[in-house]
């Protein structure tokens, strides 16, 4: 599994940033997205990140990827409120 966490500070580009990443994976918090591990995937990701997003960053914004294998542990508390449901964004 994947985990991708971002705090993106301009409105316009942080939610263009969420709708690419809802296409490989699932939403588990406002700025978390897990994502299925696979290299391949891995690759489009972080390829995709540095041609279309990276060069629009400031000095404020930051995106984490932390992959974790199948031996990880990952404890959950509270009421993760997106993380079975799918999330309909309506403009």
């Amino acid at each position: 599994m994947i985990l991708i966490s971002y705090d993106i500070a301009d409105d316009k580009l942080r939610t263009k940033f969420s709708k690419f990443l809802q296409k490989y994976g699932n939403r588990m918090q406002f700025s978390v997205y897990k994502i299925q591990n696979s290299k391949r995937m891995l690759e489009v990701i972080k390829c995709e990140i540095d041609n279309n997003f990276e060069k629009r960053f400031t000095e404020s914004d930051s995106v984490l990827i932390i992959e974790t294998s199948e031996n990880c542990k990952i404890s959950k508390y509270g009421y993760l409120k997106h993380e079975e449901s799918d999330i309909i964004v309506v403009e």
